[in-house]
């Protein structure tokens, strides 16, 4: 069973992934976006460690829930409501549980990328966050060992977005111009789910 502890963990560990490999998602946001994409997801999981520093919360939910919250508040363009609506309605699947299973993660994850998808209007192949998420997934199971099949599709994914054409957000302005770059979305979100792989392992 998961705890609050594990969640929190989960998120310090993407932070310091984000923290890591800024520069190479602002290099990857540069080619086809607006060259912040590093910059503005730093600055948002630092507020999320912050948050959770401060006053940590009791369940798994309600540690998505705000960390959600923060994303939304601190981080610029497209990126903010995106990475927070997949969190905020994560945790409010996962309800004020003390603990979760790795299926009810599974499950609270799946309806978040469903709620990304509504958001942002695109699908699998469109050359977005999705393309990491959505294999990701779907390679969740009942049990944390799961999570490292997890972060193999969502590594992949996020490397089969280099020869798409982008469909959605501001890559898609480029029209073909945007086909042999590697997503910055699905990059970041591919270390969201490693994050949580690395967790998981740590906790063995």
């Amino acid at each position: 069973m998961l705890d609050a502890a594990f969640f929190r963990r989960w998120l310090t560990t993407a932070a310091a992934a984000v923290n890591r490999e800024a520069d190479r998602l602002t290099e990857l946001d540069s080619a086809i976006g607006d060259a912040d994409h590093g910059t503005n997801l730093q600055r948002g999981f630092a507020a999320v460690v912050a948050a959770l520093d401060k006053e940590p919360p009791a369940a798994p939910g309600a540690v998505l829930v705000l960390a959600g919250r923060q994303l939304i508040s601190t981080v610029g363009g497209a990126s903010g409501p995106l990475y927070g609506t997949l969190l905020r309605r994560a945790g409010k699947a996962l309800g004020d549980d003390a603990e979760v299973s790795a299926g009810q993660l599974a499950e609270a994850l799946r309806a978040g990328v469903a709620a990304v998808a509504q958001l942002g209007g695109a699908k699998a192949g469109d050359k977005t966050m999705l393309d990491a998420l959505e294999p990701a997934v779907a390679a969740l199971g009942d049990s944390t060992e799961s999570f490292a099949a997890a972060r193999e599709a969502a590594e992949q994914g996020a490397l089969a977005t280099v020869p798409l054409q982008a469909r959605k957000g501001r890559a898609s302005y480029l029209g073909e111009r945007s086909i042999g770059h590697q997503d910055p979305g699905a990059t970041s979100s591919a270390l969201l789910v490693a994050a949580l792989a690395e967790t998981a392992e740590a906790a063995v």
